[in-house]
């Protein structure tokens, strides 16, 4: 028989506006992060508590994210693929940042 986990959302509900949370997510990213995760980890997720400042880099998101919630329950998520804009792309454009 399997055993599920019991996931209670109301513990993981946003406490800032989606302006907010990019705008805290991409100046901790900036100033704090990228230095430290950029050499050698292009193209992997890094998942950053808004809040805390705390990281964890995967090669997925979910990897990441349940990585950070292991350290912090009650973390606010910020997800960014190392190296490029975006996490996701649509299309056939390359979102990798120029060197």
């Amino acid at each position: 028989m399997a055993v599920r986990q019991h996931f209670d959302s109301a513990q993981r509900r946003p406490r800032y506006s989606k302006e907010e949370f990019a705008q805290r997510g991409t100046e901790i990213y900036e100033t704090q992060v990228r230095s430290q995760v950029e050499e050698g980890n292009h193209g992997k997720i890094v998942a950053i508590d808004i809040e805390t400042g705390a990281f964890e880099v995967a090669d997925n998101i979910v990897s990441a994210t349940e990585r950070l919630f292991e350290r912090n329950a009650d973390a606010q998520p910020w997800v960014v693929r190392i190296g490029h804009r975006a996490v996701f792309r649509f299309g056939s454009q390359s979102l990798r940042k120029p060197v």
